[in-house]
């Protein structure tokens, strides 16, 4: 519980001015992280090799979609599906094979890995938008959908904290591009996590 707490504490209050100043999202990630034990600190660590591009090999894919945790499993194997979609989109672009740099997982029999890809269709109309910020945006709505639809029974546990740092991440990235985006894509994540624990009394 205290988790969830010290989260909705460390909340800014979001307006028209709110900007990432003083703290940054990684600061917000940090002082989570310091309410966790050693083996939550794992997983967010985890998550957060998956932000990192050089670490994103089909290594890497394997054990995310085999992880024990059901959000890395679940989300990673959606992120994976969307990589490799976004690879296709621009090959057939760029009139290369349409192949190239698609990655392809194995299993210990050398079979490939199929995964589950429900959100294809809409993936595939985002891809289609003009506008590359308004493409950019359609993906990443796709991908806070996918983080929540994961979580929608998750409350007190460490898959919604993984899924708050995975979100952060998303608004982050939209304060790099689109400040007003990403101050409305914070307001959103805080007025979530706010929905999530109304009604709940805390101690001290």
């Amino acid at each position: 519980m205290k988790n969830y707490e010290y989260i909705i504490a460390g909340l800014p209050v979001v307006d028209s001015g709110f900007k990432f100043t003083d703290r940054t999202p990684d600061d917000f990630i940090a002082e989570i992280r310091e309410q966790l034990d050693r083996k939550d600190n794992a997983l967010v660590d985890f998550l957060l090799d998956g932000y990192d591009a050089d670490k994103l090999d089909a290594d890497f894919y394997r054990k995310a979609i085999t992880h024990s945790n059901r959000f890395l499993r679940e989300f990673f194997s959606f992120d994976l599906n969307l990589r490799n979609a976004k690879v296709k989109f621009l090959n057939k672009a760029l009139s290369r094979a349409a192949d190239k740099d698609v990655m392809v997982l194995m299993d210990e029999k050398e079979e490939v890995v199929v995964l589950p890809f429900e959100q294809e269709n809409e993936v595939a109309e985002a891809l289609r938008k003009d506008d590359l910020l308004s493409r950019e945006k359609a993906l990443d709505d796709l991908v806070w959908a996918k983080i929540s639809d994961i979580t929608v029974f998750d409350t007190f546990n460490i898959d919604a904290v993984l899924a708050f740092i995975a979100k952060m991440q998303v608004t982050a990235r939209w304060f790099r591009l689109d400040e007003q985006k990403g101050r409305e894509m914070f307001r959103k994540l805080s007025d979530e996590v706010r929905g999530t624990l109304k009604g709940v009394k805390y101690n001290g």
